[in-house]
């Protein structure tokens, strides 16, 4: 392999895996607000109980998650310094402002979180995690306004005598098209990942006999999450196909390759199962539902759908004939094929099913039964993994499906590599990087894992400190980690 070669699969690997940790953080922080806002509301014990427990479990993947994020930066400037020069003057503004402001905002009320239990009144205590949730939702905004740039450039001039983009109308960046229906279905699949995980790790502990004093808790904690998986997915759905019709607008290429249409046609299919050569070249529907992708890229059962060929002439016209990228031929504009096709499917399948086993386990536990079959609980566990690789393949969609461009349009994957860095380097970092995110993975399974076998701690009442009050600073805190 070579510099690009290597560069790429460090890129997503990293990517891939940091994102594992975000939809989680973003969904609990506003579960687990949620969940103490009920306390503060009905001083029902339970909801404490689960408060406290699922914020464990937040705090564990909060850490993890940062420490991975914080590689993401570096890794600009170690492979990928011609692209972090051509958009330095883009992407320096919305991530300074995520990295100074919504990044801090989430970790000071954080912390005011973890230690101010016993130090401030319940309803302001509440209010921390509100906030450490609408940090989330800021940090997201900045970083997905990045992201939505690369996807459709926009509030830019090129420089050409700097070769770099430079910035014009910084509000057309914040609210780029692509950014406007991207954050929604990102933050609503956060959610329904963070719904699944709740519903998953109470419907394991349900099953434990162990904890079978605390099944009505736990029973709670499950239709909570169901709730909140099913409610997210219908919600993940609607923005997905609103986002779908933008992608065909600005990325008509993208669309193209996920159903593997060649040639431009009109009530396009959408085939659930394919079998095409490996090279991208011809692909034979067996499954098909007609007029659905259409209907996905248009709004119309009869609109007409791009097909790649003729995209690839378009682009060859447009950009010329070579895109410089080692992995296609001259003139070929064309992402791979089989690994667009797949991700796409495996995205809409993993989502539509956690959304089904969300609305079973509803349909189950319905009227307060408690069901006890085995296969309940293995049903919960197999939701947010499901939704884990189901995020994981969206992303994997949305970044293959743009190649060979690393920025549409303007600079291709093969054009923003480092020139100066070597392939040992190259694959130094990357061996060293999968080494220790592979140790992370050990860290953070094993600490999820002691604190998930141990269930919710026993009710403890933490002092009701009064507004303009101060807590007791000779009481042990109710809630250390």
């Amino acid at each position: 392999m070579d510099v690009l070669d290597i560069a790429r699969w460090q890129f997503g690997i990293i990517t891939v895996y940091h994102f594992l940790f975000v939809p989680l953080t973003v969904g609990l922080t506003a579960l687990i607000a949620v969940l103490e806002t009920q306390w503060v509301r009905t001083k029902n014990p339970e909801y404490l109980r689960l408060t406290k427990f699922f914020g464990r479990l937040f705090l564990i993947n909060f850490a993890i998650g940062v420490v991975t994020g914080i590689v993401q930066e570096f890794q600009f400037g170690m492979n990928w310094s011609d692209y972090s020069r051509f958009v330095g003057d883009i992407f320096g503004a919305p991530l300074a402002v995520e990295g100074l402001l919504a990044f801090f905002l989430e970790s000071t009320f954080l912390g005011l979180w973890i230690f101010g239990w016993d130090k401030m009144p319940r309803a302001a205590h509440a209010g921390m995690m509100w906030l450490v949730h609408l940090g989330t939702l800021a940090s997201s905004w900045f970083i997905l306004a990045a992201n939505s740039w690369m996807q459709h450039p926009v509030g830019y001039t090129y420089n050409a005598d700097t070769g770099r983009a430079e910035l014009t109308d910084f509000w057309a960046v914040m609210f780029n098209k692509v950014q406007l229906v991207t954050f929604p279905h990102v933050v609503l699949s956060a959610y329904m990942t963070a719904g699944a995980f709740i519903l998953g790790v109470a419907a394991y502990l349900y099953m434990k006999e162990k904890h079978a004093d605390d099944r009505p808790l736990y029973h709670r904690a499950i239709r909570f999450g169901a709730v909140v998986t099913l409610i997210a997915g219908l919600g993940v759905a609607i923005s997905g196909d609103v986002q779908g019709k933008i992608m065909t607008e600005v990325q008509p290429m993208k669309m193209a390759a996920a159903e593997g249409i060649y040639d431009t046609t009109d009530s396009a299919p959408f085939s659930v199962l394919t079998i095409g050569k490996l090279d991208g070249s011809e692909a034979t529907n067996i499954i098909e539902i007609p007029g659905l992708l259409s209907f996905l890229g248009t709004g119309s059962t009869g609109g007409t759908i791009e097909g790649i060929n003729d995209l690839r002439e378009q682009y060859q016209q447009e950009y010329g004939q070579d895109p410089g990228a080692a992995y296609y031929s001259p003139g070929d504009y064309t992402p791979v094929i089989p690994i667009t096709y797949w991700s796409f499917r495996f995205m809409i399948g993993l989502g539509l099913f956690a959304a089904a086993g969300a609305a079973l386990i509803l349909w189950l536990t319905r009227g307060g039964r408690m069901p006890t079959a085995r296969w309940v609980g293995t049903l919960g566990l197999l939701l947010p993994l499901a939704l884990v690789f189901g995020n994981s393949w969206g992303w994997i969609f949305t970044e293959m499906g743009r190649q060979p461009w690393a920025v549409f349009g303007l600079m291709t994957t093969e054009r923003a590599v480092s020139p100066g860095v070597s392939t040992f380097e190259a694959a130094t970092s990357l061996i060293v990087l999968t080494l220790l995110y592979a140790v992370l993975a050990v860290v953070e399974i094993k600490l999820l894992a002691k604190y998930i076998k141990r269930g919710a701690e026993p009710f403890e009442e933490p002092p009701d400190v009064p507004f303009g009050g101060s807590g007791d600073s000779d009481r042990p805190m109710a809630f250390a980690y």
